[in-house]
């Protein structure tokens, strides 16, 4: 999952932002906060409970609530982005610089790998299990499709509404809200499905399913930057 917004338009005169280490670092530490309590609460989850809602449920408030929190706490630094669907579109929007397309999606990725391994470390396991829970019916597909276009849409229109002080509520609900909504349970970010793979848990998936979840993330991203530009916020065309 995740999620977030960088608001500085690359057109429009703003305050110096952060040097690049510094917003890559923050992106770094978000994804891997954002990965541990997303794999985190899933372990958690099914040591608490063998109800499957009931863990779905844990995980969907845990990663709500934490979403809501990172982007509040890095949003000012690197625009906590946590995505690298959501940077590439806000970059379409040209809202980041296409040069720190790369860097970021990097940071995101390291950051989320580390995250399932500490969440794989904090609950006694190895640091890397590989998951064997296969993802990949194309209603699953559909599913993310569904998630990440919704979610780059969210995303997009209040910031070209000017209306990012939504953001942190508007994705932790969205997320909360699409874990239920969306058969995938709405990962919505390659980032965190790489790290997936990484815990042989109740958020995991398998190597062999994160291709096509990936490549069904980008598809819903384009939509969401399509439906924008089309129907949500005309004006945000560039």
């Amino acid at each position: 999952m995740a999620y977030s917004v960088g608001v500085t338009d690359v057109d429009a005169p703003s305050a110096a932002p952060r040097p690049l280490a510094i917003r890559m670092l923050a992106e770094a530490l978000g994804s891997a906060g954002l990965g541990a309590t997303v794999i985190g609460s899933g372990i958690m989850a099914t040591r608490l409970t063998d109800d499957v809602g009931v863990q779905l449920l844990i995980n969907a408030v845990a990663t709500a609530a934490a979403l809501v929190v990172l982007i509040v706490v890095l949003g000012p630094v690197s625009g906590a982005h946590l995505n690298p669907v959501v940077t590439a579109a806000l970059a379409v929007q040209r809202r980041v610089p296409a040069r720190e397309i790369l860097p970021t999606v990097l940071a995101q990725v390291l950051g989320f790998a580390a995250g399932a391994v500490l969440a794989n470390l904090m609950y006694g396991g190895a640091a890397v299990s590989i998951s064997t829970t296969v993802r990949a019916e194309p209603g699953l597909l559909l599913g993310e499709v569904v998630a990440t276009a919704g979610l780059v849409a969210v995303i997009l229109t209040l910031v070209a509404r000017d209306q990012q002080a939504w953001v942190p509520a508007a994705v932790g609900l969205y997320i909360g809200s699409a874990y239920f909504v969306t058969s995938s349970t709405s990962f919505a970010n390659p980032g965190i499905t790489l790290g997936r793979i990484l815990s042989d848990s109740f958020a995991g998936i398998a190597p062999e399913s994160a291709p096509a979840f990936i490549a069904a993330q980008l598809v819903g991203a384009a939509v969401g930057v399509l439906v924008v530009r089309a129907l949500l916020a005309p004006s945000a065309r560039r």
